[in-house]
């Protein structure tokens, strides 16, 4: 894609959905979020690497093993999220990114500003997880 986006762009109603532009903004959007992640990753990584020390305290240990256990699950949402990422990025390069899958309707530009990796319209969402809530009750 050679098209130029300044820091200053944001996406509007009044420009055609998904053009290049919009595509770009997305797709750096997009990709400056995961090197964030991994930025993030790597910092969790380098803490776990240095908590492995024994603890002889037994709560000092316990402590440990607790912080260890919620690093481990913030690195397990990390993964998703990146996979999240890798799935829309893909949708870029297919022509398939902004539209609902459910009804190929376009996704609002305010929900995917909010959340890049949006699959679903608003709509679409809301009664996903009233299914969802439903079958929950059950």
């Amino acid at each position: 894609m050679g098209t130029v986006v300044d820091d200053t762009y944001r996406p509007s109603d009044d420009e055609p959905f998904m053009n290049e532009r919009q595509l770009e903004y997305f797709r750096r959007k997009l990709l400056a979020w995961k090197d964030e992640i991994l930025e993030e990753s790597r910092a969790t990584i380098a803490n776990l690497q240095h908590e492995t020390v024994s603890l002889p305290d037994l709560a000092d240990r316990a402590t440990s093993e607790t912080d260890r256990s919620l690093e481990l699950r913030t690195r397990d949402r990390q993964r998703k999220l990146i996979a999240k990422i890798d799935s829309a990025l893909r949708r870029i390069e297919d022509g398939s990114y902004g539209y609902c899958e459910e009804t190929g309707e376009p996704i609002a530009l305010s929900r995917l500003e909010a959340r890049p990796i949006a699959t679903l319209s608003l709509e679409a969402q809301e009664r996903h997880e009233r299914r969802e809530r439903v079958h929950r009750d059950d």
